[in-house]
């Protein structure tokens, strides 16, 4: 079993930053890529970016070159930086870890841009 702890989420101004964090805990040895999806209200979960074990990073189209995945093998934690935030990004922000069988998903954490 993989627990995900994420933190970061909060109120920010279209324009401004916000932080993601997500800690690893557990059976970290069966990830083999974590990522962030989000979901707004009425809207499906989607995926916002994944980094692999092997340090590769895929973003959607609507995030590339304003937010950055990253991770601290160290520190098993995974971080979302996002800059340039817009209204559109408000949602709730759910960690993900991809295992050899299983997914697992933190609490989520709610973003939220006012314009």
């Amino acid at each position: 079993q993989v627990q995900l702890v994420e933190s970061g989420g909060g109120l920010v101004q279209a324009g401004g930053s916000l932080r993601l964090s997500c800690a690893a805990s557990g059976s970290i040895f069966s990830i083999n890529a974590m990522g962030w999806y989000r979901q707004a209200p009425g809207k499906r979960r989607e995926l916002v970016a994944v980094i692999t074990s092997g340090g590769s990073t895929n973003y959607a189209d609507s995030v590339k070159g304003r937010f950055t995945i990253s991770r601290d093998n160290a520190k098993n934690t995974v971080y979302l930086q996002m800059n340039s935030l817009k209204p559109e990004d408000t949602a709730v922000y759910y960690c993900n870890a991809k295992g050899a069988a299983n997914d697992y998903w933190g609490q989520g954490t709610q973003v939220t841009v006012s314009s």
